[in-house]
């Protein structure tokens, strides 16, 4: 067993007596000497102020909360501490980080770790700290406690939700380029001509006047009516009085909704009478922006389950049977305790990657009982079930099951004719029925309404039934494959001003029509145009590829911006290294397999390409320009 030796620097994060220390804590964008992903790096030492425990003790106590992390050899504390860092900042999510790294330096270790979120990243490691130096020094640590602080901390994350990390986590996987606009707030997937933006499932490629019209219900559904589709019968009011007269022409039960909305805010089913209907009518009134008038849907309620019907660019792909939450009786808890102990399960966590999210307990809920009877403190004689809501909202403790194998053709036929007159990429038609087993055409069968923004986390990790691997039907849409998503980048060491646009003119003669971007650490260039420079480096090279109209990227990036702020992008066509440091050698890790590496040094010359490899010597006073130039003309 190794150990680190202690170092004869003064401690600098370090608190008194602790063993151990951690410090110049660094991010990472993107590829970097130390992973070929986004990164924390730090170092790690020994104070030598306290004797730390033997590693098997620090394995011992983390393998209790870490069971995967027991049974095995750790080379030092830092490969250890590494490993705990990772294990632990997966959250218990399933979150996708896999690679780390221990280098050791002159004095101490530098641990570099995969992250997706920085700012949870840094309080895993920090946690991981604290938990340590509690086990050295056999003190109480409130693992569980602050370990939810961790996953709150992500949740909370532009990345955190389910939506949006599984089309993020779904991209990484197959290569697709992604990243976040902080900005803008949205996602982008792809790189220049590429590119796609969007908010969850929503896209830049949809039609949003499509996806306005779908939030106004009331001219939804006479569209969808007149087209021939089965919508329920109902009116639009703006008082309770209309409410009421509106319910006695369509008949009890009714169910109530505002005109604009989404997610099934403000929306009560099966109103059975006028004391219900008021509280329904409120509770679609408050769900109605200031700025927007009182319209309010009352229509006809339909018997049978709730099923969302998924269509990806018009193509029926999932579809899922919502039920709302409810608890079974054991015959000596309270409603209010039961539901304490459906919410501690652990597929009830309410993260990205749980199938459930915990039961929200509001006064909908507290009515729905009263109707049955009961309250929070009444007892459930044992295996009894109660439902607890009349909506099967997902978000508020609903139960998702997958009913795709069972959709009757017609139903599928149904779903993709209205996906036709809709320019949008992902879309939900909400229905009720008594079973998708049965065509639409048998009756008992309406539309409830049109979803823009579906949550499709319900579909690819349903509590009950099989997974449909709907992010990647979403993905595919846009790229068949990561080649899809991608422009012809170049990669530089280093070079002058003059030697880029040389390189850009040279790009320009060949294809005139291209939109060249370039920055080197003298500039940023759109073809021969010179643009603002931001004094953060790679937001200029972020700038360059969220430009929907560029056709090829350069880009330089010399060991000095390799080991402050690491690389943007993954993936270079052209690395051209001119007397490289072994920093910048690590570019040739960031190639695609394809890529061309051209290296001098010297006056030697070196270019690899698909395993084949070229060497021979510059003449005296030959310049290194044409070499690479000839490269690129290659490539193009």
């Amino acid at each position: 067993m190794i150990r680190e030796k202690i170092s004869d620097d003064p401690r600098i994060n370090a608190r008194e007596k602790d063993a151990f220390d951690i410090f110049n804590i660094q991010h990472y964008v993107g590829p970097n000497p130390y992973l070929s992903t986004a990164a924390i790096v730090f170092d790690f030492d020994l104070t030598g102020d306290l004797e730390p425990l033997a590693i098997e003790d620090y394995v011992t106590e983390i393998s209790k909360f870490c069971p995967q992390l027991k049974d095995k050899q750790y080379e030092s504390y830092g490969h250890l501490l590494a490993e705990t860092i990772m294990e632990v900042g997966k959250l218990q999510m399933n979150l996708h980080p896999k690679e780390w790294s221990v280098t050791s330096c002159k004095n101490h270790q530098r641990i570099a770790v995969e992250t997706i979120h920085a700012r949870t990243t840094k309080a895993v490691i920090y946690f991981v700290w604290d938990w340590w130096e509690a086990i050295t020094q056999n003190d109480d640590f409130p693992v569980h406690k602050k370990f939810k602080f961790l996953q709150e901390m992500f949740r909370a994350s532009v990345y955190g939700g389910p939506t949006v990390y599984s089309l993020f986590r779904t991209a990484t996987q197959k290569g697709i380029p992604v990243f976040y606009l902080w900005d803008e707030g949205l996602m982008q997937y792809g790189y220049g001509k590429k590119l796609v933006r969007g908010v969850a499932t929503t896209f830049d490629r949809d039609s949003h006047l499509d996806s306005d019209f779908t939030t106004r219900k009331d001219d939804c559904k006479d569209f969808l009516y007149t087209l021939g589709f089965p919508v329920p019968k109902g009116d639009i009011v703006s008082t309770f009085r209309g409410a009421l007269d509106a319910a006695d022409i369509v008949g009890y039960p009714v169910a109530v909704k505002p005109v604009v909305g989404h997610k099934g805010i403000g929306v009560t089913a099966n109103v059975q009478n006028g004391d219900e209907l008021e509280h329904a009518f409120n509770r679609a009134l408050k769900a109605i922006p200031e700025t927007q008038p009182v319209n309010i849907i009352v229509e006809r309620s339909y018997t049978g389950a709730d099923f969302r019907l998924l269509c990806v660019n018009g193509k029926f792909v999932a579809a899922t049977e919502r039920r709302p939450a409810w608890v079974n009786g054991d015959g000596n808890s309270t409603i209010s305790e039961l539901i304490t102990k459906e919410n501690s399960k652990p597929e009830r966590l309410d993260t990205p990657t749980s199938p459930m999210g915990k039961i929200q307990v509001d006064e909908a809920m507290e009515m729905f009982l009263d109707e049955q009877n009961l309250t929070m403190d009444s007892v459930i004689e044992a295996d009894k079930t109660i439902y607890l809501r009349k909506v099967a909202n997902l978000s508020a403790g609903g139960v998702s099951i997958d009913a795709t194998a069972t959709v009757h053709p017609d139903n599928i036929i149904l779903a993709q004719d209205i996906a036709q007159h809709f320019r949008m990429v992902c879309m939900g038609i909400d229905v009720i029925t008594e079973t998708l087993a049965e065509s639409w055409k048998s009756g008992n069968f309406a539309i409830l309404e049109i979803n823009a923004a579906p949550g499709i986390f319900m579909h690819l990790n349903p509590a009950f039934g099989e997974s449909v691997d709907v992010p990647s039907f979403i993905i595919e849409t846009f790229f068949k494959n990561a080649n899809e998503a991608r422009i012809p980048i170049i990669t530089f060491n280093r070079i002058s001003m003059k030697e880029l646009e040389e390189t850009i003119d040279h790009i320009l003669l060949k294809y005139p029509g291209w939109t060249v971007g370039a920055v080197c650490r003298q500039g940023v260039f759109v073809n021969r145009s010179k643009k603002v420079m931001h004094k953060n480096y790679n937001t200029n090279v972020q700038s360059l590829l969220r430009n929907p109209k560029l056709d090829l990227l350069i880009a330089e990036y010399c060991e000095d911006i390799l080991e402050s702020d690491g690389m943007f992008y993954q993936g270079s066509n052209i690395i051209v290294l001119d007397n490289p440091t072994a920093t910048e050698k690590t570019l040739v890790q960031n190639a695609y397999e394809d890529a061309t590496i051209v290296e001098k040094q010297g006056d030697d010359i070196s270019i690899r390409r698909e395993g084949w490899i070229e060497n021979y010597q510059l003449r005296s006073g030959e310049p290194f320009t044409p070499v690479y130039l000839k490269q690129i003309g290659t490539i193009l």
